[in-house]
C-alpha cells in the first residue's frame, strides 16, 4: 500500500541529509519510492522555486506561487505515484507554508487553511518528520553554505518564528507527525529513523 511521507524543519535542520538515506532504507524493503521536494518536484515547480528563492515579493504572492507550485506537485507527481503504489518521500508539503509563510511572516493562518482545502482538500501526508532544531544550531549549519536563498538570508528572530509555527502546527495535527531531536549527531538521528521504518 503506498503511503505518503514528508520532512519538515528550519533550514539548517539537516532534514534533507537524512531523506536521502530514508529513501534508500524503504527501497532495501523492496518498496517503489518517489524522492520529490517542494517547492519544486515538477518543471514548473522548479522555475517557481527558483523565483521563491530568490525574487523580493509580498507575502500573499509568496503564498499563492508556494501553493501553485504545490498543486502542480501534487497533480503531476505526487497522485500519479500514490494511485500506482508507490511510497512518495518529500521534502517539505503545506506545513512548510503554515510555518514559514504562517510563522515566519505573519500571514493569516485561516488564508492558508483556505489555500491549502481548495490545494488539497482530499490529501495529507501519511506521516511527517518533523526535525526540530534550537535555531542557534540551525543557523552554525548554515554558515558553511557558500550562497544563502533570500528564505536563509533572514535573521534568527525569522527563524524562531517559523520553528514555533512549526510547533503550533505539530499540535494541530499530532496523529501524523513526529518529532526528531535533530540537534544529536547524525548516528543518533539515524537510529530514530530505523526505528521510525521498523514502525511503518
Amino acid at each position: 500500500m503506498s503511503k505518503f511521507i514528508t520532512f519538515e524543519g528550519v533550514d539548517g535542520a539537516g532534514k534533507s541529509t537524512h531523506l536521502a538515506w530514508f529513501a534508500d532504507a524503504l527501497r532495501q524493503r523492496g518498496l517503489d519510492v518517489v524522492v520529490t521536494r517542494e517547492p519544486g518536484g515538477t518543471p514548473l515547480g522548479e522555475q517557481l522555486r527558483e523565483i521563491l528563492l530568490n525574487q523580493p515579493m509580498s507575502i500573499g504572492t509568496e503564498a499563492m506561487l508556494m501553493f501553485a507550485a504545490r498543486l502542480e506537485h501534487i497533480e503531476q507527481i505526487i497522485k500519479p505515484a500514490l494511485r500506482a503504489g508507490k511510497w512518495v518521500v518529500s521534502d517539505r508539503f503545506s506545513d512548510a507554508s503554515f510555518a514559514y509563510q504562517g510563522g515566519g511572516r505573519g500571514m493569516d493562518w485561516e488564508k492558508l487553511r483556505q489555500l491549502e482545502q481548495w490545494v488539497h482538500p482530499d490529501l495529507q501526508p501519511d506521516l511527517t518528520l518533523f526535525f526540530d532544531v534550537p535555531v542557534e544550531v540551525a543557523k552554525l549549519r548554515l554558515a558553511n553554505n557558500v550562497t544563502l536563498d533570500r528564505f536563509e538570508q533572514e535573521q534568527s528572530d525569522f527563524f524562531e518564528r517559523v520553528r514555533a509555527g512549526y510547533h503550533k502546527r505539530v499540535q494541530e495535527n499530532s496523529q501524523r507527525y513526529v518529532v526528531i531531536d535533530a540537534a544529536q549527531t547524525l548516528e543518533s538521528v539515524k537510529r530514530k529513523l530505523e526505528e521510525i521504518i521498523l514502525t511503518i
